[in-house]
């Protein structure tokens, strides 16, 4: 069964932005919400702009309620969820999706809000990977702003890579699924995990230890996850961390490891993650996937 896309989004619409992990304020969201005004579009900050309770942005009963505050108001036309950290799988499993179901949006972001993106996609819905408020105007190129606009719009722009030397050539086609390794592997058994068979898959992460991947992507192999993938999309993989009797493999040549036990086609370095050149892309969408030795290109 197709997935099934929000309409674009068009000036005059409202656009609520939330935060479903960690705390963030206002002022934090005081660029975005400039620049999203610039497109036209109407900003509702939700509840959970501003609140706090110790790490996250307010208790996961307010969390959940803000958003599920936004999935229900027909009037509000995508949800942008202000940053990442930790906390949005805590939200999954008491929303009710019937409102949005009857009003479907588009709903973005990365990192932590991967856990969102694949629970939407379970239930047939897609959503986009993209940079998320709390980085426009800083750490966040204009690149990748301007994707997310374009994907919020309905034409998501080709994402390309320079060419790699652990790249496996070959074309591959099948809806586009994935985000952050580490959330892939914690939603693995839950009600919002997502079945890569036929997909394309991509994979960034931030800030984890070597060994971390390598155990990630382990557990991914060995209970059957990678053997039905059509390709794989392999993003940042930014301040890894190691050891002091080191790993001996980068991010890429353990994930190269895994690779190999395959025939599906990879593509190493592209802009997808936690760096400036973070690339929207619209998960659950069909997508071509090509890896030649002059690069790769991701398109829809």
């Amino acid at each position: 069964m197709s997935t099934i896309a929000p309409p674009p989004l068009r000036p005059g619409q409202r656009v609520a932005l939330v935060a479903t992990a960690r705390k963030i304020t206002a002022a934090e969201v005081d660029f975005a919400v400039q620049t999203l005004s610039g497109w036209g579009l109407e900003v509702v900050l939700g509840t959970s702009i501003g609140a706090a309770s110790h790490q996250f942005a307010g208790t996961d009963d307010e969390r959940r309620r803000d958003l599920q505050r936004q999935l229900d108001d027909s009037s509000v036309r995508a949800i942008i969820c202000a940053r990442g950290g930790y906390g949005t799988a805590r939200l999954l499993d008491e929303l009710d999706f019937s409102g949005f179901a009857a009003s479907p949006k588009w709903v973005a972001g990365f990192s932590d809000i991967t856990a969102l993106n694949c629970h939407l996609l379970r239930l047939g819905y897609q959503s986009i990977h993209g940079v998320m408020p709390v980085l426009f105007g800083q750490a966040a190129g204009e690149a990748a702003v301007a994707s997310l606009r374009a994907a919020l719009g309905g034409a998501p722009m080709p994402c390309e890579a320079l060419a790699h030397p652990l790249n496996r050539p070959g074309t591959a086609q099948g809806e586009l699924v994935g985000g952050n390794l580490s959330l892939l592997h914690t939603l693995t058994g839950t009600r919002s995990q997502v079945d890569f068979t036929g997909r394309i898959l991509f994979l960034e992460d931030l800030d984890e230890y070597l060994y971390h991947i390598d155990r990630m992507l382990l557990h991914l192999h060995r209970s059957g996850q990678l053997a039905g993938l059509a390709g794989l999309v392999v993003g940042h993989f930014s301040q890894m961390r190691d050891n002091l009797i080191p790993f001996g493999q980068s991010a890429y040549e353990i994930i190269d490891q895994y690779a190999q036990r395959y025939h599906f086609p990879v593509g190493y370095g592209f802009p997808i993650g936690h760096e400036p050149s973070n690339h929207a892309v619209v998960v659950g969408r069909q997508a071509t996937l090509d890896v030649a030795a002059t690069g790769s290109q991701l398109h829809w």
